[in-house]
């Protein structure tokens, strides 16, 4: 197979996540050969919006007449994949703070991406070399090397 220009230096750390599952890679290969190797996963066990559901919908009084309105229920779910994001940005601060990576790329779904950059710590944010709007978390490490590198080539 012919060399591919990655980008991505040695010691690059890569976030793959979404809502409950997150990937915490490095690249241990060079700009010329990305491999990125596993250093820790992340699971949340996250039960569908209709699994929290326990009651119908509130109502409140709208003042002195007898009219009623309902009030929305709170999605618990998507509560959650916005914590869970939030954990996320505080492991990469912990890790930015002992020096464990210079360099951040994030491929992540939409919704943890935005929680994601409204977290993070100026120490990661100073590190973070791209951020990809991608949900990737059940795809292979092979295809994630090519995206990176795809997404890396079309910055430069």
């Amino acid at each position: 197979m012919a060399e591919r220009n990655s980008g991505l230096k040695t010691g690059t750390w890569v976030l793959v996540a979404d809502g409950e599952k997150a990937l915490f890679l490095r690249n241990i290969g060079d700009e010329l050969d990305m491999n990125l190797a596993v250093i820790s996963k992340e699971e949340q066990e996250n039960p569908q919006a209709q699994d929290w559901k326990t009651d119908r919908a509130g109502r409140f009084n709208d003042g002195p007449s007898p009219q009623r309105s309902a009030v929305e229920e709170t999605d618990w779910h998507q509560l959650e994949k916005e914590r869970f994001a939030a954990d996320l940005a505080e492991m990469l601060y912990k890790a930015a703070h002992r020096g464990r990576f210079d360099r951040l790329v994030i491929l992540a779904s939409r919704p943890v991406l935005a929680t994601l950059r409204k977290e993070l710590h100026q120490a990661v944010t100073g590190r973070l070399v791209l951020d990809i709007p991608k949900v990737v978390t059940n795809v292979p490490l092979d295809e994630i090397e090519r995206i990176v590198s795809r997404e890396m080539a079309a910055t430069a």
